[in-house]
């Protein structure tokens, strides 16, 4: 259900952030908010980061080498995404809605295909793994049929801890959060939120056994 005021928090988290595009409608976004998606500063957004996106896939000139070609990636990602740490290696293609609510930590890696709908905050921790064919959901829209078509929707946030292997196929749905050290199993769906050093799987995602937490870096 979406809320019915705006969230403190994500305003602020967004202020730390680069390349958002401020406007009433994006504070109802990110605050989990009904909003109208067909704002100009939303459209404006999205159409940013489909052009770094495109750029980001297509990017392989013939004189390209491997550590050419990754610090070239590098340098896009910093402009699509919100925040980003070091090291970060992302496979091709990989698709995002606005990119600027999207914080990636250190020692990131995500196989291919992966596609973040950041309508809500996506924030992801350090020395976080993914498999192909990952989904982080973001955005959702109402049940009834008359906002759907008058183009109202809503997001949640997604919150993934340090040191997660989120395995191939899985799809993440807005508001949960991943805690640290999880292991997600392959062809999952997250329904819920997963409590730190775990490994859930299925569909929906259920915890079947705790590992040994590790302590923090």
């Amino acid at each position: 259900m979406a809320s019915t005021e705006k969230d403190p928090a994500a305003i602020e988290h967004a202020k730390t952030l680069t390349h958002i595009p401020w406007c009433e409608d994006y504070e109802k976004m990110i605050s989990g908010m009904l909003y109208n998606s067909q704002a100009p500063e939303l459209i404006e957004g999205r159409f940013r980061a489909r052009r770094l996106m495109h750029k980001y896939n297509s990017y392989f000139p013939d004189d390209a080498t491997n550590d050419t070609l990754v610090a070239e990636r590098e340098k896009i990602l910093n402009e699509m995404l919100g925040k980003i740490g070091t090291n970060p290696f992302i496979e091709t293609p990989f698709n995002i809605d606005y990119g600027c609510n999207t914080s990636i930590g250190d020692n990131f890696y995500a196989n291919f295909n992966l596609v973040i709908l950041d309508c809500g905050m996506v924030t992801i921790g350090n020395r976080v793994l993914f498999g192909p064919n990952v989904s982080i959901f973001g955005a959702t829209h109402e049940t009834g049929v008359q906002s759907r078509r008058s183009g109202i929707e809503y997001g949640g946030s997604v919150t993934i801890g340090d040191d997660c292997w989120i395995g191939g196929n899985t799809t993440i749905m807005p508001g949960l959060t991943i805690g640290k050290g999880c292991t997600i199993g392959a062809g999952s769906v997250v329904t819920k939120s997963i409590p730190d050093f775990s490994v859930a799987v299925g569909s929906p995602a259920k915890v079947i056994k705790k590992v040994d937490p590790v302590p923090d870096l």
